[in-house]
Order: structure tokens, then sequence, then C-alpha cells
């Protein structure tokens, strides 16, 4: 049984890793403070002899005992990080850098879930791993952006200084059952309108595009990218590779959903990112990871989900 910590386990990514890891048999700390995470993603697990939740603020130290540390503390929608984002900022940077130490302090592996957000309005695409991304350090996304630009430094020099075991990925939009109502990203959003019967709201042109990964893919990729061995850090982008613009999407959902919604567009948001695709070709070779749930297999569970939210 391993000793294991999540922190930021109460959000939607994090709920489903503390399941699979405490169905898994290990002993899991799940820790949060329900800025964007919530309790109810954790409620099933609460009384588990293998999962324990502790409310907790990452940018201040915390102490265990622990043989691994997947941290996920920062709130990943722009409706949340902007909200606060100083906050933001210092979750990323402080929250991580309180993790590294402790990290170093019982000699953990540990786990940063960076960000696809690091390449920024790529020119490069697909990206990959060695693209040092187009990032606005000044714009109302570089909280988030360069906070996580700046906890990947931090990894690497823990690892290179004091020889932290870091385990560096990169994830790309990723959606799935527990995404919050009001989450602000683009899958929960167009579902929910939809199932209210209200306009779909695509920003820009819609022409735009992004890649979505279903969360049991990148749950399956987290744990396999912490049995890596001591020395691999990545970065390792974990994605789906299938891309879609906003109005493809839009036109997807509204097919499954039905109803009498329409399309409408409203200005794109500053320095919102053209387009977005992972190169997973790293992950496939080290690894043996790639996706397996397909946009159309996930959009019907998540449209199930939603619906039971929202009228049950």
């Amino acid at each position: 049984m391993k000793q294991i910590l999540v922190t930021g386990g109460a959000g939607f990514i994090g709920s489903h890793l503390c399941e699979r890891l405490v169905n898994e048999g290990n002993a899991v700390i799940c820790l949060d403070n329900y800025y964007s995470g919530s309790k109810k993603n954790v409620w099933h697990l609460i009384g588990h002899p293998g999962f324990e939740l502790v409310r907790h603020d990452v940018t201040e130290p915390y102490r265990a005992e622990i043989d691994e540390i997947y941290n996920l503390a920062c709130p990943a929608s722009p409706v949340f990080y902007q909200y606060d984002p100083i906050q933001t900022t210092k979750t990323s940077v402080f929250g991580t850098f309180n993790m590294l130490g402790l990290a170093k302090r019982t000699k953990a592996k540990i786990l940063q879930a960076s960000t696809s957000e690091v390449y920024g309005d790529p020119v490069e695409h697909p990206q990959q791993e060695g693209y040092w991304g187009n990032v606005n350090p000044i714009g109302i996304r570089s909280c988030y952006d360069e906070g996580k630009r700046c906890a990947e430094s931090l990894c690497f020099d823990y690892h290179r200084i004091h020889g932290v075991d870091v385990k560096v990925i990169r994830i790309f939009n990723t959606y799935g059952p527990r995404m919050a109502v009001n989450d602000g990203r683009v899958v929960s959003n167009f579902v929910v309108q939809a199932l209210k019967g209200e306009d779909i709201t695509i920003y820009g042109d819609g022409s735009q595009t992004r890649s979505f990964q279903y969360v049991s893919d990148l749950v399956e990729g987290m744990i396999k990218m912490m049995a890596t061995p001591a020395g691999f850090t990545g970065p390792v982008n974990l994605g789906n590779p299938g891309e879609f613009t906003m109005l493809e999407l839009a036109e997807k959902v509204l097919s499954k959903v039905g109803g009498k919604s329409k399309i409408v567009f409203r200005p794109l948001p500053a320095d919102d990112p053209k387009m977005r695709r992972p190169d997973i070709t790293l992950a496939k070779k080290e690894l043996g990871w790639e996706p397996k749930v397909s946009l159309d297999e996930g959009l019907d569970e998540v449209i199930t989900y939603f619906r039971q939210v929202l009228f049950q």
C-alpha cells in the first residue's frame, strides 16, 4: 500500500484520480481548499479506509509521510483562475514550491500537473514538448499560463539541484463527469446551454480548434507517468490528438441533445489560442499510452451526467 497525496483532489480531475488510486488499494490523502473543487466530487469516498479528506491551501506548507505526490492544485478554468489571478499565480508557484519541499524531505516521487497553456497561442502545430511556446506574460491569462511555466521551472531545478524525482505532464483539454455546471470551459458550456434550451455561445467565428480527452484516459496516463523509472522527468503531453473546431463541437452537441438552441457568436476573449492539438509521440513511446475514448462516446457520458445534475 502506497501513501499518496493528491492536491486539488476534490476537483474534477483530482476526484477521478483519487477514486482510481483508492480502488487500487492505496492510502490516499486528498488535499483541497474547495475554491474550484467540491466535497460532492469525493463524497462517495468519505468513510473508505484508504481515503482521507483534508481542507488545506497548498500555498501553506503541509507535512505528511508519503510515497507519491500528484500536484493538481490550481483552478484550470478561465472563469475561476481569472476571478482571483494573484491567488492563481500563488497556487501554481508557492503550491508547487511547498509540494517539492515535501517531496524532497520524504524522498517521494512528485507528478506535476502542468498544462497545454504553457504553449500559449502556438505558432507550432501540433505542439511537441520541445516547443517553448508563445505566451503573453502580462495578459489576463498569464496568471495561469506563466504560473504553470514557473512551476515547471521549479520542478526541474529541484530535480537538478536536489535530485527530486519529478514527473511533469502537460494536460490538454479534458472533460467528463463532475465538471462544474459553471465551469466555463467549452464542453460544459455547450452541453449545459443545449440541455437548458439556451443559445450555444461561440466566442470568435468558431474556426479555432481544440482537442478533447476524456477524463479516464487522462487518469490512466497520469498513473503510467508516475510509474516511469527515476530520471524520466518529461514533460509529456497528455491529450487526444483528435482536433475539432468550436463550430464542429457545437453542432455535435446540438445533434446529440436535440432541442431548439441556436448558435450565436460573441467576441473572442483576449489571448485565446487559435489552435490546440497535442503531439503524443513521446507518451506512446515512453508510457505506452494513447487515449481510448472517442469524443462521441465521451460526450454521451457528459450529457447524461449534466442531465442528471440539472434535472434530477
